[in-house]
Formats: C-alpha cells, sequence, structure tokens
C-alpha cells in the first residue's frame, strides 16, 4: 500500500475515533460511522477490527461502561441516570451488565468498590497498605498525541495514537503504553486540563503530526502499582500524596508524573487492569 493510502487510512481512523467518543449518548449508527469513513460497513468493521482489536459496538459499551464508573465514584448522579446516560433501557439491564463487567452491581460499585479502599487507607493514615516501590529508570524517549480536557477521555488520544501508527507502520509490539498528566484536576478546570497519550519508542525521526515528542525524566521514583478500574485512579492519587509522601520522608522532584499501562483494556476486565503510578523523588 503506498504512502498515500495509508494517510488516508490515517485520517478515517481518526475521524472515526473521533465521532464515537463525540456521540457517547447516541445509539451506535454503523451506516454513519461508515460514511465518515468512506468505505462500506462490511469493509470498514474489518479494518477497524483489525486495528483496534474489537467490534464497534465493543468499543462503545466498553466506554460507555467505563464513563458509568466514573459517574459513580465522582458524582452524584443516581442510578437511573447513569443508565439512562449509557443507552441502557431499564437500570435491572444496566445493573447486570455492570455487574457482569466491574464485579459488582452499580449501587454497591459506588458504596464498596476498590476506590473506597484507597478512601479507608488515607483516613487511617496507613502508608503500607499498597505496593510502592522505589525504582531507578533511565530517561524515556516517547511518541505522544496531546489531548485536553478530562483525563478520563485520554482514551481518545489513544485511539488517535494507535490509529496512526498503525497507518504508518510504525507499531511495535514491545512499545509501551504511558499517560503524562500536567495538571492537577483540583486546581484546574476539567477543559483545560493537559494531557499526552504515549508509547515508547526508539524512532525520532517519526514526529509528524499528529505525534509530537515527549521525554520522560530519568531518575528515582516512587512507583505505586493499581489494580482495578482507571475510575479508581484519583483515589490512589490521594492516597500516595496524602499518606504515603507524608510517611515516607520523602520530597518530590520537580518533573513529570506519568502512568505506565502493563495491560489493555480492550483485552482485559476493568478490575483486572493494571496500572504503574510514577511519582518523582529528589
Amino acid at each position: 500500500m503506498t504512502g498515500g493510502s495509508w494517510a488516508t487510512y490515517e485520517r478515517r481512523l481518526h475521524r472515526v475515533s473521533a465521532h464515537i467518543y463525540a456521540h457517547l449518548d447516541e445509539e451506535l449508527d454503523v451506516d454513519r460511522i461508515s460514511e465518515i469513513a468512506c468505505l462500506s460497513p462490511h469493509h470498514w468493521h474489518r479494518i477497524y477490527r483489525a486495528v483496534y482489536g474489537e467490534t464497534l459496538a465493543a468499543t462503545v459499551k466498553r466506554l460507555r461502561l467505563q464513563r458509568a464508573a466514573a459517574d459513580l465514584v465522582q458524582s452524584e448522579l443516581t442510578v437511573d441516570a447513569i443508565a439512562r446516560r449509557s443507552g441502557y433501557p431499564n437500570v435491572q439491564s444496566f445493573n447486570r451488565t455492570f455487574k457482569a463487567v466491574y464485579g459488582l452491581p452499580p449501587a454497591r460499585y459506588r458504596k464498596e468498590g476498590s476506590h473506597k479502599t484507597f478512601e479507608t487507607a488515607s483516613m487511617e493514615g496507613n502508608a503500607v497498605m499498597y505496593e510502592v516501590t522505589l525504582k531507578t529508570i533511565d530517561p524515556l524517549t516517547l511518541l505522544g498525541v496531546a489531548h485536553s480536557g478530562s483525563y478520563m477521555g485520554i482514551g481518545q488520544a489513544f485511539e488517535t495514537l494507535y490509529g496512526t501508527l498503525f497507518a504508518r507502520g510504525l507499531f511495535r509490539p514491545d512499545m509501551e503504553m504511558i499517560g503524562i498528566y500536567l495538571d492537577d484536576p483540583e486546581l484546574v478546570e476539567t477543559d483545560k486540563l493537559r494531557s499526552f497519550a504515549c508509547v515508547t519508542t526508539k524512532d525520532e525521526a517519526a514526529m509528524e503530526a499528529p505525534l509530537t515528542p515527549q521525554t520522560i525524566d530519568g531518575g528515582q521514583y516512587a512507583v505505586l502499582r493499581h489494580k482495578g478500574p482507571y475510575a479508581d485512579m484519583p483515589k490512589a492519587y490521594q492516597w500516595l500524596y496524602g499518606t504515603w509522601l507524608q510517611n515516607s520522608g520523602r520530597e518530590i522532584r520537580d518533573s513529570v508524573m506519568f502512568e505506565k499501562y502493563l495491560n489493555n483494556p480492550r483485552e482485559v476486565a476493568p478490575t483486572e487492569l493494571l496500572t504503574e503510578i510514577y511519582l518523582p523523588l529528589k
């Protein structure tokens, strides 16, 4: 396939991904998405599944449930309202689907999910309840795609990143998936939050838009290993800063924090997601 053809598929992947994220509250319209991709539904769906490893319907279901989990943890929306927003005709069907994926029905997840464990640990000042190790790393060179807005929406930037890597023939299985988060969501308005979806790379010559070069400083980091849904991550950060750091006697180095994703949300249940949070230390 020629470079021009690759560029065409890259643009189509970006358009489809942007449409899915912008219309999560609507019914999945395969014909409309095919129009955006400028290919028949038969061909486009095969391309999408080959690139991303799941069907369009599976993508929409996963993203809606991920957003629902975040709403349960971070908002006061009722379960009924979250079910309707997630496209379920009644709360019973939403409860069944959510429990099958997250291990608990929505109401219990809100009260008893893994995010509650971090809250309890923080309130009790338990500094050893979670696995934190000290690691010294070499500097990292990354390929990144910028994201603005809620950190829970960075998946769209990862879609763009992987679509671009695929279209340009740059993807390698040994690339590590990394998220860089530049702002504190407690201090910065949600729509102004800055982050980057990244992969590790050794090919610095490949930095053409939308890819941008990013680097991670070498040095020592406190690394918290988190298992569970991404919606729980804010509680993990609160515990790392408010409990572990306070009891560690260490000081933060003026460098960016980052997350390393050890498995893929397309391939494992949310309760099995493994993330390492890297806090730079002096």
